[in-house]
């Protein structure tokens, strides 16, 4: 009996986050299959900070609260997107187009300009917008942290590799392909049937995610012919961001 996509589960949890579970010889075809349950993963992580977010409000208030609960996604997560996003804020802001030079800044530990910028808006944002949600808080951040690991899935499975010299943790994910991508869609689909607030929404979800992914699919493949994890993490937070924008927008 093939395990792999069952496996895949624990796999893509080990992948995602820092919580301490056992530790298991994954497979090859183990790992391949962890990108299928991304959005899936991605909903636990959005509950807990709901979570978090709701049991914090009555003593905190809510924007304490939301400062509270994103400590908490990024302690869980290991800042693991954050990092992403912080590197390619500063090997793409710079408007550098040599591609060797664009990989050896993703590749330096050391944060930038661009990438301290990055992070301080993009944080500040997803408190202050959190912070707005009101009841439906719990049910907002699932979806936002669910539908948000699936666009770097589409990325991963359409673009091509950057670089086959990466020895970042993505290239455990590189045989994941189409079948797998199928899952996550559909597993998005699903909590997005769930918990988006009404039909409209979830169109308007959708569309402005096919666009956010179309652009940075573009962009990244402009500057280095494809994708590299810094940039699936990259991706990860801003659609978690544009999730968030949307459903507090059309609360408003």
């Amino acid at each position: 009996m093939n395990l792999a996509p069952v496996r895949g589960v624990l796999a893509a949890v080990i992948f995602l986050t820092r919580l301490p579970l056992p530790q298991i010889n994954f497979r090859p075809a183990d790992w391949e299959w962890a990108t299928a349950h991304f959005p899936l993963v991605g909903a636990g992580i959005g509950l807990l900070v709901g979570t978090v977010v709701v049991a914090a409000s009555p003593l905190l208030g809510p924007f304490a609260a939301a400062v509270l609960a994103v400590g908490v996604g990024i302690l869980v997560t290991g800042a693991f997107h954050e990092d992403g996003l912080a590197d390619s804020a500063d090997a793409l802001g710079g408007g550098i187009d040599d591609k060797a030079r664009v990989l050896a800044i993703l590749k330096d530990s050391r944060i930038g300009t661009y990438g301290a910028c990055a992070l301080i808006i993009t944080i500040a944002l997803r408190v202050a917008l959190i912070a707005r949600l009101g009841p439906q808080v719990v049910e907002a951040l699932i979806l936002a942290h669910a539908l948000g690991r699936t666009p770097p899935v589409v990325l991963k499975t359409l673009l091509p590799y950057a670089t086959s010299t990466d020895v970042a943790r993505s290239r455990d994910l590189a045989d994941s392909g189409r079948l797998q991508l199928a899952i996550a869609l559909l597993w998005a689909l699903a909590f997005g049937v769930w918990l988006a607030p009404d039909p409209v929404v979830l169109g308007i979800l959708i569309v402005a995610l096919t666009a956010l992914g179309t652009l940075l699919a573009w962009r990244f493949r402009a500057r280095v012919g494809g994708y590299t994890g810094d940039f699936l993490g990259a991706t990860e937070q801003l659609s978690e961001l544009t999730i968030l924008v949307v459903l507090v927008a059309v609360q408003a």
